[in-house]
């Protein structure tokens, strides 16, 4: 005669064949305080840049983009050097 198991299905699996935990699994877990997820990445900074759509002449560019990474940075804080100094002037 046929019976139901209860057994709550699915079949016995060996703790012994688990895959190893390693570095790179811890690497990519997500990390939890209590019950709250631990926000990876770079941290929010106090004031936000807006992105905006800029052209730019294709020699002033690839100027730009040939001094490496942090290019964008770079051309942030001389765009504010430019208007710090335009501002003194006329001030």
């Amino acid at each position: 005669m046929n019976e139901k198991r209860n057994d709550g299905g699915g079949s016995w699996k060996d703790p012994d064949e688990a895959p190893e935990l390693t570095d790179e699994f811890f690497e990519h877990a997500t990390q939890y305080d209590g019950a709250k997820v631990v926000r990876r990445g770079r941290p929010v900074a106090e004031t936000r840049k807006a992105q905006v759509t800029l052209r730019l002449d294709a020699d002033v560019l690839s100027g730009l983009r040939a001094t490496g990474p942090g290019w964008q940075t770079r051309a942030n804080a001389a765009l504010k050097r430019w208007l710090a100094a335009q501002r003194r002037r006329a001030g």
